[in-house]
């Protein structure tokens, strides 16, 4: 029986179609068309391409999809590489993933505004506690005018207060 390749360029040349012509056809690239009648399913990265391709190009040149394809089965499972399925999720990562898949979760429509206005009043505190900070630090804020006396615990000298102006 001949191999898949081999039933692929027959049909192609029984339709009298070149690479090219059976690539417009079917929209698939020439250098794949190529690999499937060398036989070489080593330039695909899983065997689900090659069985669409196979498919799509039996269909196209008029072979019997399903004898095809049985045939096709059979010469991935000799394939160490095509005869597992490969592996539909990935082993998972570590904390960068996990953050990246919650970030992927959150409503960004929503949660923009929602951290802007956090933001803001998170601002508006931080100037009112800084001004009260302020104003707490002035140790003169509190004194009227004129009304400044050393204390007690001060030594050394003291100049004098000016006198009071006359009336």
């Amino acid at each position: 029986m001949p191999t898949v390749a081999e039933l692929l360029r027959q049909g192609r040349e029984a339709q009298n179609l070149s690479v090219h012509q059976l690539a417009d056809l079917t929209k698939m690239r020439t250098d794949h068309i190529r690999a499937l009648e060398e036989g070489n399913y080593a330039v695909f990265s899983a065997p689900v391409y090659i069985r669409g391709f196979v498919r799509t190009c039996a269909s196209m040149l008029k072979l019997d999809p399903a004898a095809v394809m049985t045939a096709l089965n059979e010469e991935l499972s000799q394939s160490k590489k095509f005869r597992e399925h490969p592996p539909l999720t990935v082993k998972t990562g570590g904390i960068i993933d996990w953050f990246t898949l919650q970030l992927s979760k959150v409503n960004w429509k929503v949660a923009l505004p929602a951290m802007g206005v956090v933001l803001v009043l998170f601002a508006i505190i931080w100037i009112v506690a800084m001004v009260r900070a302020q104003g707490a630090r002035d140790p003169l804020r509190n004194l009227g005018p004129g009304m400044y006396q050393p204390s007690k615990s001060q030594g050394g000298e003291v100049l004098p207060l000016p006198p009071a102006p006359k009336k």
